[in-house]
């Protein structure tokens, strides 16, 4: 089995290599080492988010929490909340617009699982530790209705206008389709995948590599539908 050094290595060679690394559940888990009990608290406050109210295609199938940290050779802390703002070179749909959602709970922050996760990404996106980094949270919901689907990226293939993307899902529930596709700047597809068990991740090197998710379906139209998902993004500065 591979140890967790050879492990934190092939993913920082495939971000080099390749400018994308999947984690399979039983991978990511066994890195971020949080119990299991944590990780339940921690998926639970996705039955807690607001409504995106910023969709510019009229959709209110998103539901969102946002935080913003900022790290220093390592050591992580919580922003005054703030708005997230994308340019349109980046999200013509919804770029150009300071967006207010839901702060993140401070209980969800600081659940052992995020602390975790910072510090897989920063081994990964700053092996030297001596980074400075602004770092945006994003806890999001997309549900699939009766007559309707969900758009996990309405905007399409897309960058995010970071240096760094961690995804990781936290929860499908009724859904089909959402799949994962990975490409380039000049449209040649890198391949695609779903993030299908809570746990699965992936990283991305958001200079390089272009990525979005196909619609969600619900795969029972009578009963609820959603995929859950957490997204970090690391910008240095």
């Amino acid at each position: 089995m591979m140890t967790e050094a050879a492990a934190r290595d092939t993913l920082r060679r495939a971000l080099a290599e390749i400018g994308f690394a999947r984690l399979p559940a039983a991978e990511c888990f066994a890195l971020l080492d949080v119990e299991a009990d944590d990780w339940r608290q921690f998926a639970d406050s996705w039955n807690n988010l607001g409504p995106d109210l910023y969709m510019a295609d009229g959709g209110r199938y998103r539901r969102r929490r946002h935080a913003t940290l900022f790290s220093e050779y390592g050591r992580i802390v919580r922003q005054s909340h703030q708005p997230h703002f994308q340019s349109r070179d980046y999200n013509p749909l919804n770029g150009d617009v300071q967006r207010w959602f839901d702060p993140v709970a401070s209980a969800t922050v600081e659940n052992p699982v995020m602390p975790a996760v910072f510090r897989l990404c920063l081994h990964a996106f700053d092996p030297s530790g001596a980074g400075r980094w602004h770092i945006e949270m994003h806890q999001f919901r997309i549900e699939a209705q009766e007559g309707s689907s969900g758009r996990p990226t309405p905007e399409g293939m897309h960058r995010d206008g970071v240096d760094h993307v961690f995804v990781m899902l936290i929860d499908r529930h009724n859904v089909r389709e959402g799949v994962t596709r990975i490409g380039t700047a000049d449209g040649t597809p890198l391949g695609e995948f779903t993030l299908a068990d809570p746990g699965d991740a992936m990283m991305v090197d958001d200079h390089r590599i272009f990525h979005g998710v196909t619609e969600i379906h619900a795969i029972d139209p009578r009963q609820p539908a959603w995929r859950d998902a957490l997204v970090v993004t690391f910008a240095t500065t």
